[in-house]
């Protein structure tokens, strides 16, 4: 499957190098306005095709990402220290309008995969922008904060986090909600499973996990300047369900009613195959968490209708 990945600096190549080592796509095409850019990321990258997956990766121009089977939207500017996510919209907004369009103009058979942020807002705008079903426009969403919640629970129980199932739903941002009341390891409850061990989720244990989850990005930010590795690889394992046609649910973000809150994008549970998504379900929450969704959706709701498209 060929793919394109528009933007190629670290979240960019980042998607780039994962999907070769996962051997997500057989033909990658960076696109940057910053040529020699992408041409080095490109070459850097193809040097690790040999210890991976069989994959043509080059540097290219729109035109050349005719055929592409999806696109990745990794443009923009980046988030600064002490700048939230929401900050960014009007900037990366006024990116995106000229963007779109070209890319539309040579693939609009393509899914688009945002991983710009803010990432919800970011999607419904390229939605409306592009005129695309929302099924065929996708934000990368929570896919990055559930890794990161089923990181934290995995390292205090002492399991692997694949062996983690929970979902932190809504906004990627301030205002996302961890769905502890689904959690399971298993068929068993997190906080049952933890009774067990001997490792219980306390109300402090809770506390750090939910503040480690909420506040990863700013952490990583303040260390070193922005995040790439992490979404990197979520990207990579969004386009590897399409590819593969896996229909695998993934927390991303889509255009859709949430709680009885219409045409808004953010993130619950969704089918994800080679038509782009398919299905979303809702997770078993309790009351609290169900007003937390619900505030978060109203909140992107009238973020993103206060942007002029």
């Amino acid at each position: 499957m060929k793919i394109g990945i528009i933007g190629a600096g670290m979240v960019g190549s980042a998607a780039a190098f994962s999907c070769v080592m996962r051997g997500a796509a057989s033909r990658i095409v960076l696109v940057d306005l910053d040529k020699a850019r992408a041409r080095a990321e490109a070459e850097d990258i193809a040097h690790a095709v040999p210890f991976a997956h069989a994959v043509q990766i080059d540097a290219g121009e729109y035109d050349d990402l005719s055929g592409a089977k999806v696109v990745i939207l990794a443009c923009g500017v980046s988030q600064k220290p002490g700048e939230t996510r929401l900050q960014l919209l009007e900037r990366n907004a006024t990116v995106f309008r000229s963007v779109v369009g070209d890319v539309m103009r040579v693939c609009p058979e393509a899914i688009l995969l945002v991983a710009s942020n803010p990432v919800d807002v970011m999607g419904q705008i390229t939605q409306r922008l592009s005129g695309l079903p929302p099924e065929r426009v996708i934000g990368s969403g929570t896919i990055l904060d559930t890794a990161r919640f089923r990181w934290l629970v995995g390292r205090h129980l002492g399991i692997a986090p694949s062996s983690v199932h929970g979902y932190v739903l809504g906004e990627h941002g301030d205002s996302e909600v961890l769905a502890w009341s689904s959690a399971r390891v298993g068929s068993t409850s997190v906080a049952g499973f933890a009774a067990q061990i001997g490792s219980p989720i306390t109300q402090d244990v809770r506390a750090k996990i939910d503040t480690g989850v909420r506040r990863a990005a700013y952490t990583i930010i303040e260390g070193k300047g922005a995040t790439w590795y992490g979404i990197g690889a979520g990207l990579s394992r969004i386009v590897s369900a399409i590819a593969s046609d896996e229909q695998a649910v993934l927390t991303v973000s889509t255009v859709s009613n949430v709680l009885g809150v219409p045409d808004v994008a953010c993130s619950v549970p969704r089918v994800v195959g080679a038509n782009g998504v398919s299905a979303e379900l809702l997770p078993d929450l309790s009351d609290q968490e169900t007003e937390a969704l619900r505030a978060s959706a109203e909140l992107l709701k009238t973020t993103v209708e206060q942007v002029s498209i």
